[in-house]
């Protein structure tokens, strides 16, 4: 007697094992359909991007990197200049200033 309900158990056990391992891989599943779904409702990207404090605003020419009193400036986004292209412009030996001459108003 102990022989058969020992083959019987024995042969009911890979089956309940299939239907366990089936159970908590379909809850996996949910379980990160749910996380992709709430992530997906709450983005945690900022939608601003962060500005780089050596960018400055001009109008006509756009956003530019560095020093833009500096003749050697590339007045571009991506590079301040050839000679010192990663900063800073501060204390840089090869800087050349601009001068700007007031206009003159005849009255």
């Amino acid at each position: 007697m102990f022989i058969v309900v020992s083959l019987i158990l024995i042969g009911l056990l890979p089956p309940a094992l299939s239907v366990w391992a089936t159970y908590r891989a379909e809850r996996r599943v949910v379980d990160r359909f749910d996380l992709a779904i709430e992530s997906a409702q709450y983005p945690t990207i900022s939608p601003w991007r962060q500005r780089d404090p050596d960018e400055h605003y001009i109008d006509g020419i756009g956003l530019v990197i560095g020093d833009i009193t500096c003749q050697l400036n590339a007045r571009s986004p991506h590079i301040r200049c050839a000679v010192n292209p990663m900063g800073p412009c501060e204390e840089c030996r090869s800087y050349e200033g601009r001068t700007y001459d007031p206009p003159i108003l005849d009255s």
